[in-house]
């Protein structure tokens, strides 16, 4: 019993270690490093296999098929974060001048198509531009043409639809920076004489600048691994690199080589975001900026009486072409603006949910084959589905992993956001980094990289595999939208409830939880919505035995197209319908507080 007094003093110098939310990143930490991290070392590890150790990258970069591959892909990611830039802007603009029920109908115009799978958005455009889609047939109707076009396999069908797939992403970031900004900095200027294209030129787009480029580059990012869309909609001259992969990775081939593949890949994307985050600060890939601070503080030392800073090159060069372009087009009305901002807005709306549409209304088709508008109406199709054993096996299958992987991604990225916000330890951005760096990784490297590791552990084919390789990419949405709910919550009233004696996990369970608990439900089903919609990881860990949905929608797109894939797709829909409405209050909740 001597010993008792050691044991106490033991555990109250423990107690506060007990009690640092820092620890709550260690479980995440954990999971990613061995699961995520680890992989993609080994993959950089047999890249080198070869002797000399370049081999391998010296046919990547000497055979022509993969540079030219290589250079395309680059061009075609750029292209589409410029389109996306030009015509998001317009579109994020008129949310942000919206007002009630109007300002929430296009905002979920614009957020429905995001949590669409890529895969069904794609399907949506196959039937759209098809022989005997919407397009033709109306173009035949407006007598512009006799007999249909081949709209499909082309590379203006690839840059279309992979505008539309990634335009809610830049969309979403642009109207995050628009609605941070003090509308009394745009009335300042209106009231000092300043015209509507002058403000915009001077104010508006110089403080929004951040979010322009935090779009621009995810948005770039996102398209240099994209393989699935230009597979379907574009030709033998529209491939890109990461459809090399996929293909290399389907044939027998030397080991080496197909992991450099995936290596320069990821070089060339760490690259981008590497140099983005040296001038933007990495915050831009979770939705912060660094350039916002100085841009706003400019503006705000010309409005007030500080005296005004020296006028930077950008500034100089940017007032020598805009000033004489402005004086030009000042001579057309105030409203002129106004309505191409709506113009331009009205017809990406139109783009985003047009396909969608179409693809709701052909699920209820009585033809055996896609037409539109449909020759009569039938659910025949649905009955089709809820009766064929693959397809339900399928759902079936994708309901379980993804119901797993929303566990394991909620347990880790909770609680990992939970020690992000709540701790005081150094390297918080470091921290962020690796939580949130699966967004930034190509899938089809991802998914390589996991073969070999799951393949040795025997969990290729399972179930727990294949979610806890979904949960990899579930963990940054959940630690997201868990902390951005952790800052809205007051810490006033968790360090009341600890004063008068609670303990930290009574302060959470009585506390926090219930103010996060919105949040927290969004980040379920989110997280259960990336599992569930996950093609390019399944295509690289699935066995012949166990399908997903989105595997059976591959399969059956790129050998035949009939109304059943319509019915998938209008599920889905609904699906992520009531998960947006499930969101409401914390999207609501985000959207006050700016």
């Amino acid at each position: 019993m001597t010993d008792m007094p050691l044991s106490d003093a033991a555990i109250s110098r423990r107690r506060p270690l007990l009690r640092n939310p820092a620890l709550l990143l260690l479980p995440a930490t954990l999971f990613l490093g061995v699961i995520y991290v680890l992989p993609l070392i080994d993959l950089a590890r047999v890249s080198l296999s070869g002797e000399p150790w370049w081999v391998h990258f010296d046919r990547v970069f000497s055979v022509p098929l993969y540079w030219d591959s290589l250079v395309r892909t680059m061009q075609i990611a750029l292209t589409v974060a410029c389109l996306c830039a030009l015509f998001g802007y317009p579109t994020a603009l008129l949310i942000q001048r919206s007002r009630g029920t109007l300002q929430v109908l296009i905002a979920t115009a614009v957020i429905l198509p995001y949590f669409i799978a890529i895969l069904i958005r794609t399907y949506a455009w196959m039937v759209l531009l098809g022989r005997n889609g919407p397009i033709n047939k109306f173009a035949i109707w407006l007598g512009l043409y006799d007999q249909p076009l081949a709209l499909l396999f082309n590379r203006g069908t690839v840059l279309l639809g992979m505008t539309a797939v990634l335009m809610p992403l830049m969309v979403l970031s642009i109207y995050s920076s628009l609605s941070r900004l003090d509308p009394g900095l745009t009335r300042a200027a209106l009231a000092s004489g300043a015209g509507p294209l002058a403000v915009f030129w001077r104010v508006l787009l110089p403080l929004t600048l951040p979010g322009i480029g935090a779009g621009f580059l995810l948005v770039f990012v996102s398209a240099l691994g994209f393989f699935i869309t230009p597979t379907l909609l574009g030709g033998p001259a529209d491939q890109m690199f990461a459809m090399h992969i996929t293909q290399q990775a389907d044939s027998i081939t030397g080991e080496g080589f197909l992991q450099a593949l995936a290596v320069v890949l990821l070089l060339i994307t760490l690259v981008v975001v590497g140099i983005a985050g040296r001038l933007m600060g990495f915050e831009f890939i979770w939705g912060g900026g660094k350039l916002s601070e100085p841009a706003e503080a400019a503006v705000k030392g010309h409005s007030g009486s500080a005296r005004p800073r020296r006028r930077s090159p950008a500034t100089v060069i940017a007032d020598m072409i805009g000033w004489p372009l402005l004086r030009i087009m000042g001579r057309m009305p105030a409203s002129a603006g106004t309505w191409t901002v709506r113009a331009l807005g009205f017809l990406i709306i139109c783009t985003l949910i047009l396909p969608i549409l179409v693809v709701i209304i052909i699920s209820f088709s009585e033809a055996s084959y896609l037409t539109f508008p449909p020759p009569g109406w039938s659910l025949k199709w649905y009955e089709k589905f809820f009766s064929d054993s693959n397809w339900m096996s399928a759902f079936w299958n994708s309901l379980g992993i993804a119901a797993l992987s929303a566990v394991i991604a909620v347990t880790l990225g909770a609680s990992a956001a939970m020690g992000i916000v709540r701790s005081e330890i150094r390297y918080k951005s470091a921290l962020m980094l690796l939580l949130v760096s699966p967004m930034i990784v190509p899938p089809v490297v991802l998914g390589l990289s996991l073969y070999s590791l799951f393949l040795q552990l025997g969990l290729v084919g399972t179930y727990f595999g294949l979610a806890a390789a979904h949960a990899i990419g579930g963990i940054p949405i959940v630690v997201v939208i868990v902390a951005a709910s952790l800052q809205a919550v007051d810490r006033k009233l968790e360090q009341s409830a600890a004063v008068h004696g609670a303990s930290p996990l009574t302060v959470f369970r009585t506390v926090t939880l219930p103010a996060i608990a919105p949040g927290l439900a969004a980040a379920v089903f989110f997280a259960f919505l990336h599992s569930f919609d996950e093609l390019v990881l399944s295509l690289f860990l699935s066995s012949p035995r166990m399908k997903t949905l989105p595997l059976m929608l591959w399969a059956d797109i790129n050998y035949q197209l009939n109304p059943v894939l319509a019915v998938v797709s209008t599920l889905e829909v609904l699906l992520v319908v009531g998960g947006i409405i499930l969101a409401r209050p914390v999207l609501s909740r985000s959207g006050g507080g700016h």
